[in-house]
């Protein structure tokens, strides 16, 4: 099985950050959604990007941003992979000249197939929990069950992922690669880089023995 890649998302400090990239994360996720307790500033995000070593990934979360608050942050902020957590169309994620990923919340009855044929333009499609009025961020796992297969687009698997049960996913979905925040948290946007550690561990172990 080829490697299993990684995002650490919800950085909202340098430390945690750089901590990240030690493990062995191939991206980190800076969330534009002010109602979240992860979301970072304008200016906090120039200051972690800027502190990043070469071919680290940076992927900017927004939820139903318009267009000229996008735009505003993509003309100030270095991104290089846009991650769609609302109601967006394809057509709203389109036409930023940066690759995108659409973030669906996976719950029992629905058509995944034809929620990820909706994007065709999209790099891949990130599978989460649907919890009622939440767009991400739940802490909560969902039924890995319903995810179908023969998807046409690369799998990015969230919701509930900790050092714990991220190689149990692993074995189970087999995705292109997996994303966590809240499951190596010590608090709402503080890392735990001891937790972040047990989680790459753990990726690269499952991967290993696949």
């Amino acid at each position: 099985m080829p490697a299993v890649r990684s995002k650490i998302c919800g950085i909202t400090r340098i430390e945690d950050a750089l901590a990240a990239v030690a493990a062995g994360a191939d991206a980190i996720g800076l969330v534009f959604y002010a109602k979240s307790p992860r979301a970072v500033t304008v200016h906090q995000a120039r200051a972690i990007i800027a502190a990043l070593p070469p071919f680290v990934t940076t992927v900017g979360l927004f939820v139903n941003a318009s267009r000229c608050e996008l735009g505003e942050i993509l003309d100030a902020v270095p991104l290089d992979l846009l991650q769609f957590h609302g109601d967006e169309t394809a057509a709203d994620c389109e036409g930023w000249h940066r690759p995108y990923i659409k973030a669906l919340r996976v719950k029992a009855g629905d058509d995944i197939a034809a929620a990820c044929d909706a994007y065709p333009s999209a790099s891949g499609i990130l599978l989460d929990t649907y919890v009622e009025g939440v767009p991400g961020g739940t802490g909560e796992a969902f039924d890995w069950s319903l995810i179908p297969p023969g998807l046409r687009k690369p799998i990015i698997l969230a919701g509930g992922l900790t050092p714990d049960n991220v190689a149990q996913a692993i074995a189970r979905v087999r995705p292109y690669a997996v994303d966590v925040s809240g499951g190596v948290e010590q608090g709402k946007g503080i890392k735990d880089h001891a937790r972040i550690h047990a989680f790459m561990q753990a990726v690269r172990s499952s991967t290993a023995t696949m």
